[in-house]
């Protein structure tokens, strides 16, 4: 490391935490100050946020990998997340969570089902949601910074007693930076998150932008067109990857073959069954949902929700086209003449790029917008997680009467102990790659059935959630400890064919059996109370089986109007879809000098951006303020 480089990251680390703990005061007014910002901020900055805290340094080094052995249709392994959920939310699914007027994912559960206990047993269960995701994020985030920083970073921080190894030296940068990023998240809430964030996505456009002008410089159209099939640069596919290496190069298709994803036809199939339910579902009670309820009002959580996909994909994917690029010229040759190839050597392109191929300064700068990344989405999510455990569980059930001051405290100790804790998970953490299929086929598995009915389903109660929710938690518990231990099941036995399964095609079981449920528990007990029902339709004005309620609505309220914008709404997410997914795809053909498809590319995203225009945005401004 030059010493300009260290400078500038330096530099970077005081000047985040001098604004994060300067802005921190205004966040000890209340919960509702310091977990919505006093629904205060104006909503580009909240969208430029929401967008940093999904830049995130274990994703893009996940991304980076991908895209380097895949190609460009690479971007469809972003819908295991899935992706979609940030269009759903921009056509209709902002609107409808803002209107709520509440405070947390799990709060807003109960507008739906009601204060009575199958309420609250739904309202408990998603709660506890919230905060075990938040956790395995976290560990997420561990095992990837540190895994970052050991190999850009020459010193050895490992600890040693008695000839043992106590932390790694990955383990001990991971502590490091999140403990320096824990400091301004729980002091100061939601104000100095959204502060600091956009203060990152600044520094990580900067970066993406550097890095994409480096290798554009560096490395010619005919080296790339040299490593690169025609297979590579190619969205389309048939049922089965084939070649999509060639030549002395044909090795990496071996990789293909041993993550499980060489019938890509039943993986994208099984991508866009999860990603349809999964994005109708809304967004999970995280970071994402806490944006919307800060916004300022139903319109601004609309715009912020689309402006969140304009600023987030391009200058990404300018940084991972860019290291990629690099990558394809320097790290490829090196990785077939080792004779050597693995998974891992996936996880480790992007720090073997910083490292070794960007000069002096640009490589400081893509350090810092990289560790930027990391602490934006970590801050994010200490900040969404104990919002459950204080105004949820703590608040409701404990300690219904204490002053701010005492939330405010409630709230320090609780982002404390979720860090903790998922520090503790991210030391068992097999890879990042482990982690984040169990994140987004799992766990998110376990979330979609019962998420997706609340919206749909009039007779769908807060029992039939609670089940739905815990019977897909449980499976999707159980298929996670299968893929742990899947190294000590015995070869030939059912356990061990079980754990060989990708997550991602176990995502149609844990979602069968919380469907099953979601209709056992909802048609075994009453329906949800007749008013609560009818406040909530009055209030939301979701689409969906309502009949019912629409009728009682109708007896009390000649003025009453049913939701008919489905048509509409699923039109919108089509092309909103393609919207997004060119935004994606137009830096990565920019950046392998592919110019016929980058013109192809940039009029889809003209003509979907103008089609939005028309049905979706012309909509959003005659919403009230």
């Amino acid at each position: 490391m030059h010493s300009v480089d260290v400078s500038i990251i330096v530099i970077y680390i005081v000047l985040t935490l001098g604004v994060g703990i300067w802005i921190s005061k205004r966040a000890s007014k209340g919960l509702d100050s310091y977990f919505l910002g006093g629904k205060s901020i104006k909503w580009y900055y909240l969208g430029l946020s929401n967008g940093s805290g999904m830049f995130d340094v274990s994703g893009t080094t996940w991304m980076v990998g991908i895209l380097f052995l895949y190609g460009a249709k690479s971007f469809m392994f972003m819908w295991l997340w899935p992706i979609w959920n940030q269009i759903f939310i921009m056509i209709f699914l902002a609107a409808w969570i803002r209107r709520s007027n509440i405070m947390t994912g799990s709060e807003w559960i109960l507008t739906r089902f009601g204060d009575d206990k199958a309420g609250r047993a739904s309202h408990l269960i998603v709660a506890i949601f919230a905060i075990v995701a938040s956790i395995g994020f976290i560990a997420y985030f561990f095992e990837g910074v540190g895994k970052f920083m050991t190999i850009i970073l020459p010193w050895d921080f490992s600890l040693m007693f008695n000839d043992a190894v106590i932390l790694t030296s990955d383990q001990s940068y991971a502590l490091l930076i999140i403990f320096l990023t824990t400091i301004y998240t729980i002091k100061g809430g939601m104000f100095s998150v959204v502060a600091t964030e956009v203060l990152q996505y600044g520094i990580m456009v900067i970066a993406g932008i550097l890095i994409a002008v480096y290798a554009f410089i560096t490395v010619t159209d005919i080296e790339i067109s040299n490593i690169i099939s025609t297979e590579w640069s190619n969205i389309f596919f048939a049922s089965q990857i084939e070649d999509t290496w060639s030549g002395k190069y044909e090795a990496f298709n071996n990789l293909i073959d041993q993550q499980g994803y060489k019938m890509f036809g039943a993986f994208i199939g099984m991508s866009l069954f999860k990603g349809f339910f999964a994005s109708i579902a809304g967004p999970t009670p995280s970071y994402d949902m806490q944006r919307i309820l800060s916004t300022r009002s139903v319109k601004e959580a609309a715009y912020m929700s689309g402006f969140t996909n304009l600023v987030l994909f391009i200058p990404r994917y300018l940084l991972i086209g860019g290291i990629v690029v690099l990558a394809l010229a320097y790290i490829a040759p090196e990785m077939i003449a080792s004779n050597q190839l693995n998974l891992d050597d996936l996880e480790i392109i992007l720090p073997k790029v910083i490292n070794f191929h960007v000069p002096v300064g640009i490589k400081g700068l893509l350090l810092a917008g990289l560790l930027a990344a990391f602490m934006s989405t970590f801050s994010a999510f200490v900040n969404s997680g104990p919002a459950y455990i204080v105004n949820d569980i703590y608040k409701k059930y404990f300690k219904q009467n204490a002053s701010n001051k005492h939330y405010i405290k409630a709230s320090h100790i609780a982002s404390f102990v979720i860090v903790v804790i998922g520090v503790i998970m991210g030391f068992f953490a097999e890879s990042i790659n482990s982690l984040t299929l169990w994140i987004s086929s799992a766990l998110y598995g376990g979330y979609v059935a019962a998420n997706f009915l609340k919206w749909v389903w009039w007779r769908f109660n807060g029992w039939g959630y609670f089940w739905g929710m815990t019977s897909g938690l449980i499976i999707a518990t159980l298929q996670f400890l299968l893929d742990q231990n899947k190294a000590n099941f015995e070869i030939g036995t059912w356990l061990y064919d079980l754990a060989q399964i990708p997550a991602i095609y176990i995502f149609p079981l844990i979602f069968g059996v919380s469907l099953l449920g979601s209709f056992l528990g909802t048609l075994l007990t009453p329906p949800t109370n007749m008013e609560t029902l009818k406040s909530f339709y009055r209030n939301v004005r979701p689409w969906g089986l309502w009949n019912p309620v629409f009728k009682a609505l109708k007896n009390d309220d000649q003025n009453v109007r049913k939701n008919q914008d489905f048509a509409l709404d699923m039109l919108n997410c089509m092309i909103g879809i393609i919207w997004q997914s060119s935004m994606i795809v137009l830096p990565i053909y920019f950046m392998i000098r592919d110019y016929p498809k980058t013109i192809w590319t940039l009029v889809v995203f003209i003509v979907t951006s103008l089609i939005l225009k028309y049905t979706w945005l012309d909509k959003v401004r005659k919403l009230p303020n």
